[in-house]
């Protein structure tokens, strides 16, 4: 007991002292006490500084070097930043720049705004006041990611951007003053610099920009990682949007999803994926300002179908062919050509080929790949027309999505089928023939046993006596329970007579 009444003595004394600490340090700190010990002197020199600025214009008014004035700036702007005026501080440190404007002397502006937001215990408010007073020498606007036409060169850019670098209360800055700099570097056709830039800065990290900004800020770096052909990192900044993002029907949001699929289209026309592509239209085609353009929802719609019969067949794709023909059949009676495409399709039998409405298709194919190769188009140097080998592939894609879909068709109603009589069913030659149903066992679509010998197909895997009777004996287990069930329902109806 008395060792228990010991310990608890310690630890009451123990908390007893850290109160004492504590209290000390907080009447020190009500005091002016520093974290150091030292204390800090607040000086108002308001009054010297009203008078040193005019000193300072009258001397530049009188012939006097801007050297001079700023000399006599940088004295006082030591002497309010120690006495802790930061409202005269903020005035000297944004006169001393704005004479330098002024006097239209570029390397002295930037040296003294470099040597001014250095400065050791230099205050936040007075680098913020600094680079707001500098944002409109290279924006066209406080709020603007443009730069000025009249920019000679980028040196003032780069050293604002050096200086927002790391600072928390300047990341809106930031960002747009390395917007700016990468039009810059796009003006000059270093695509390649301007899209190294953007990628610096990571915005989805920043708290004090908008969802809408930092939307637009990713667009713009799939933008140029498009440009500069760096298909792996559009790929992972297109990552950091998510499609949630777009379910704000405001106008600016809707313009940054048709923008965003759109970059997107790009990528997947490079990787030849044709089914992200069509969702990509689709999502496009949703949109509510593309459905008050008719011309739009239907290129938007035309290339939907299109690269949904381009994909290869799986149940997401056959999830949105339905999707499509089932909710969009009003606007499909507008495109003839997209109707009979899906309903082909949709459809457990042999389409002919080419088909019936095989021109207008492939005009679709023409037109959407256009599209797409002109938006990929940065600078006017690049080749206007389609590279002649990928479309070829395209239509070749196309063909052979057919010859698949009939074959699955066959694979349905067939169990076993002579590959000369399939041949000539498909209106292909057996080599053709074997070559694509080859395809289709090596991606797991289709089961299917060549015996070329015998020039037999089997689409069906053999099976053991033992599975036969199995199977037989659950067709006649469900036979009986349907005779049962009859005989039921007969005696209910008799005893009710």
């Amino acid at each position: 007991l008395l060792f228990i009444v010991e310990q608890a003595s310690k630890y009451l004394g123990f908390i007893n002292l850290r109160f004492k600490a504590k209290h000390h340090c907080l009447i020190m700190s009500h005091s002016g006490a520093a974290a150091g010990g030292q204390l800090e002197e607040k000086v108002d020199l308001s009054a010297e500084v009203g008078t040193k600025l005019k000193q300072a214009e009258t001397l530049l008014a009188g012939g006097g070097g801007l050297s001079e004035a700023l000399a006599l700036l940088a004295a006082l702007e030591k002497r309010c930043r120690v006495g802790n005026d930061t409202p005269s501080l903020i005035k000297v440190c944004t006169a001393s720049l704005q004479h330098c404007k002024d006097a239209e002397n570029e390397p002295m502006l930037i040296n003294t705004l470099e040597t001014l937001t250095t400065r050791r215990s230099q205050k936040s408010a007075a680098i913020s006041a600094m680079v707001q007073l500098a944002l409109p020498w290279v924006l066209v606007d406080k709020d603007s990611n443009i730069p000025l036409s009249s920019l000679s060169s980028d040196k003032l850019v780069v050293a604002l951007r050096d200086i927002t670098d790391g600072k928390i209360f300047l990341e809106a800055e930031r960002a747009q003053l390395t917007r700016a700099l990468a039009t810059v570097k796009e003006n000059e056709g270093d695509i390649s610099g301007a899209a190294d830039i953007l990628q610096e800065v990571h915005v989805e990290t920043y708290g004090s920009l908008s969802k809408k900004d930092k939307v637009e800020f990713i667009l713009e770096q799939m933008r140029l990682t498009l440009a500069k052909k760096d298909y792996i990192r559009a790929h992972i900044v297109s990552n950091k949007i998510l499609p949630k993002q777009f379910q704000d029907e405001s106008d600016e949001m809707q313009q940054h999803k048709v923008k965003f699929y759109s970059l997107m289209a790009q990528y997947h026309v490079h990787e030849k994926d044709a089914l992200n592509l069509a969702k990509d239209y689709h999502a496009v085609y949703s949109t509510p300002r593309i459905q008050e353009d008719s011309l739009k929802w239907q290129t938007a719609l035309k290339a939907c179908v299109l690269f949904l019969a381009l994909a290869e067949h799986s149940n997401e794709q056959q999830d949105l062919m339905h999707k499509v023909f089932e909710a969009d059949n009003e606007h499909l009676e507008a495109l003839p050509a997209s109707k009979a495409t899906l309903e082909l399709l949709l459809q457990p039998e042999i389409i002919a080929y080419p088909l019936s409405h095989q021109t207008e298709i492939e005009q679709v194919l023409m037109e959407s790949l256009q599209q797409l190769h002109d938006e990929a188009r940065i600078t006017d140097k690049e080749s206007k027309g389609l590279p002649q080998e990928d479309v070829a592939n395209w239509k070749e894609l196309l063909h052979r999505r057919i010859i698949q879909h009939n074959v699955r068709v066959v694979s349905k109603y067939y169990k076993r089928i002579q590959g000369k009589r399939l041949a000539q069913m498909l209106g292909l030659d057996q080599s053709a023939l074997e070559t694509e149903i080859s395809t289709m066992v090596s991606s797991g679509s289709l089961y299917c046993k060549i015996d070329r010998p015998a020039d037999i197909i089997r689409f069906t895997p053999s099976q053991t006596p033992e599975s036969v009777l199995s199977s037989w004996a659950s067709d006649i287990d469900k036979l009986l329970g349907l005779v049962e069930r009859t005989t039921h329902l007969i005696q209910k109806e008799n005893m009710t007579k």
